[in-house]
């Protein structure tokens, strides 16, 4: 598997200026779209379970210089605190506002997004989802209008009390994108935890993509029928710096930024999506039925209780809930449209055995990035570097032929070999 320099050459779209023919280059791009932030730089408490390095700054940082992705997008740029850091690192002249929105860092670009729970009423759960916006400016302004919808605008991943409708009309009215987060996983997700049907809580046209999370893939997603209008994302829902680019998505674009983004979910102007970069499903940590009482994984997903204590206090897996919703939907095979880029299994370094704190380091000092590390390092090197054993792994996720224990409960799946 190589990565997106390997799997399509550099695109040139032609577009009349001035009456004469201007070409555009286009480069394939990583992005990871579903970023947190810990704390505000003084120190104010964003999301209270992700990582205190987690700031802005740190984000960026960590980005640019060790993993080798140049568009992110940052949920909890509606915090005020966030905004505060986003202004002085501006004014400093660390970053600068990129022209075709975003915020610039380098040669990466951090998009601003808000993650916002919504409950609609005679729904089974409530639902999150992922609103990206131009500029600072339009992000400030959506602020000031959540802030008279929920309690505490200042925390991630905060309740708003209106319905799903209202809140994609108001992403809509300031030109965001809107985008149903971790679409199956069992809590607080459109299809895992809200409803049977989309139509029911949103409107399907007023979706710019979908996330299929930690613990789904294309050909699961392709199961419901609804989905295959839509271009799928795969993103990391980072808590940690080290989680940033788990997951992650290969695009073609002019450069990093939120208008080109856009253009790449359209499939316009020779922009698209060239890869989703994604976790064997069996790796995510909702993959399979489990029961909270005794922890037992695999329950069979029609049970009604546990078949080892009893208990019926059972969490749906994300497999198995998409086989509830295909037999309720009558479709009987998973389909893919040609249009739809390919879904590559991608597994992180921190899972591989033998891949610690200080081998990363000494991989990282001599191939430069993560990406670079994953896609592009020479199998005679890595062993060089690290080992026949480290070099066996990483050159095994890259043809999909890693053995993996199935996750659920809360719990990832592992790397056997």
């Amino acid at each position: 598997m190589g990565g997106p320099s390997e799997q399509t050459a550099t695109a040139s779209q032609t577009a009349p200026v001035a009456g004469q023919m201007a070409t555009t280059e286009l480069m394939p791009v990583f992005a990871d779209l579903h970023l947190h932030i810990g704390r505000t730089s003084a120190g104010e408490p964003v999301k209270i379970s992700a990582s205190d390095r987690l700031t802005f700054r740190e984000i960026a940082h960590e980005a640019a210089i060790r993993k080798g992705i140049s568009l992110l997008g940052v949920i909890d740029a509606h915090a005020p605190g966030v905004q505060d850091d986003i202004e002085s690192l501006l004014a400093s002249g660390e970053m600068t506002e990129a022209a075709g929105g975003g915020i610039r860092y380098r040669d990466t670009t951090i998009l601003l997004g808000a993650e916002i729970e919504v409950y609609d009423a005679g729904t089974g759960g409530p639902a999150h989802y992922l609103a990206y916006l131009p500029t600072l400016a339009d992000m400030r302004s959506f602020t000031g209008w959540m802030s008279a919808y929920m309690r505490n605008v200042r925390l991630s991943s905060q309740r708003i009390y209106v319905s799903g409708r209202e809140l994609q009309a108001e992403v809509k009215a300031r030109g965001g994108l809107f985008i149903p987060a971790h679409i199956f996983t069992p809590h607080k997700s459109l299809l895992g935890s809200c409803t049977d049907t989309i139509s029911e809580v949103l409107e399907p046209d007023l979706i710019d993509a979908v996330e299929l999370g930690l613990s789904a893939d294309s050909r699961m997603a392709g199961w419901i029928g609804e989905l295959d209008c839509y271009p799928f994302l795969t993103n990391s829902d980072a808590h940690s710096l080290s989680k940033i680019g788990r997951e992650y998505n290969a695009l073609l674009l002019a450069e990093p930024s939120f208008a080109e983004l856009r253009l790449a979910l359209q499939g316009a102007e020779g922009r698209r999506i060239l890869a989703n970069y994604g976790l064997d499903p069996k790796l995510g940590k909702y993959h399979r039925t489990w029961c909270k009482s005794c922890g037992a994984l695999a329950v069979e997903a029609a049970a009604d209780q546990c078949p080892q204590c009893g208990g019926r206090k059972l969490v749906r897996g994300v497999m198995d809930r998409i086989e509830q919703l295909a037999a309720r939907s009558g479709r009987t095979e998973a389909y893919v449209p040609q249009w739809r880029p390919p879904y590559r299994y991608q597994v992180p370094l921190e899972f591989m055995p033998g891949i610690g704190p200080v081998m990363l380091e000494k991989l990282l000092a001599r191939f430069g990035t993560e990406m670079d590390i994953l896609h592009h390092a020479d199998p005679e090197e890595l062993t060089m570097v690290a080992g026949s054993g480290a070099a066996a792994l990483v050159t095994a996720a890259r043809e999909g032929r890693l053995q993996l224990a199935s996750g659920g409960g809360g719990r990832y799946g592992k790397v056997e070999g």
